[in-house]
């Protein structure tokens, strides 16, 4: 099994800082230590904010994958190499060998 987009992505965001909304509301932001294929991401000096906005620092959390609502990554990620290869330009390219992305008797 090959790893997603996003998992790739949050590989590409390690020790930088990104935010973190969990499914309880509350909001970690950070700097991302590690990252797992199931999501599963440690981050350090964190601000964690409570839903009734009451904030709180910690030096490190383990956080489980699917507890994530949604990660907010760094803007410069978007010129990241892994996006090149989803670039429509270069999905119409020829194939290789055998027919490979043509069609066949044309």
């Amino acid at each position: 099994m090959s790893i997603e987009v996003p998992v790739k992505l949050l590989y590409e965001a390690v020790n930088h800082i990104i935010t973190l909304e969990l499914k309880t509301g509350q909001i970690y932001r950070g700097t991302l230590l590690e990252v797992e294929d199931n999501m599963n991401l440690q981050l350090k000096n964190i601000t964690v904010t409570q839903r009734d906005g009451r904030t709180s620092h910690l030096e490190q959390v383990y956080i489980r994958g699917s507890q994530a609502r949604f990660f907010i990554v760094p803007d410069m990620l978007k010129n990241a190499p892994m996006f090149k290869n989803l670039d429509p330009k270069f999905a119409k390219s020829r194939g290789i060998g055998m027919n490979r992305g043509k069609i066949s008797g044309r």
